[in-house]
């Protein structure tokens, strides 16, 4: 794929309809750009409890998916669907969202929630559930998502964020001015656990 094609990005709000569409995207995810960080038993197992879609977050109003589009024609060489790129067409390329409530990562088989409402005068919004599909990891989809999250906290009354992020998910975070705090083992279904770093960052004045 020619990567000098322009994307544009667009970001909505998650609705019920979407999560047939959230759930293989999580999967798809998970499976490809995860592996280079967890082994394929542990990401299986994070995909039976901790990674998939949190129905909270979608009734709340604050899961958000971001819809992409190729704007340029790839060339003749490198197109595959007759003369039109098959990602030309908005879809649904990342999803993510923040939280106030006190669970700070996790699914709805997720059994450790804590789904008490955070207070934002003194707790910090949680930053939740980043996945970004294959075909469209490195444009910017997560870095889109991120910034629409912060901005509605913010406009929550959050002044600082926090999250459980994958090792993958990690790597974005910290060049976005998230910082570690403590790392954490997630205990899955099949007895192994999953590393993720507890991750911190104020808002900006």
């Amino acid at each position: 794929m020619n990567r000098m094609n322009t994307v544009e990005i667009q970001i909505r709000e998650a609705v019920t309809a979407d999560i047939p569409v959230l759930r293989r995207l999580i999967e798809a995810s998970v499976r490809e750009l995860q592996a280079e960080d967890y082994t394929p038993a542990q990401r299986e197992g994070a995909l039976e409890s901790v990674f998939g879609v949190d129905s909270q977050l979608i009734a709340d109003g604050t899961y958000l998916v971001a819809e992409a589009r190729i704007v340029d024609a790839l060339p003749a060489a490198e197109n595959t669907a007759g003369g039109k790129n098959p990602l030309s067409e908005w879809t649904i390329a990342g999803c993510g969202g923040w939280s106030k409530r006190k669970t700070l990562y996790g699914s709805d088989d997720w059994t450790a929630r804590e789904d008490t409402l955070l207070d934002p005068k003194r707790d910090a919004a949680k930053i939740r559930a980043f996945f970004i599909h294959p075909a469209w990891a490195r444009r910017g989809v997560g870095s889109k998502i991120l910034a629409a999250c912060e901005v509605a906290a913010r406009a929550a009354g959050f002044t600082s964020f926090e999250m459980g992020a994958t090792l993958t998910g990690a790597k974005l975070f910290a060049t976005k001015g998230y910082v570690g705090v403590e790392d954490i083992e997630v205990p899955l279904k099949n007895g192994l656990s999953l590393p993720v770093i507890h991750m911190a960052k104020r808002a900006r004045d």
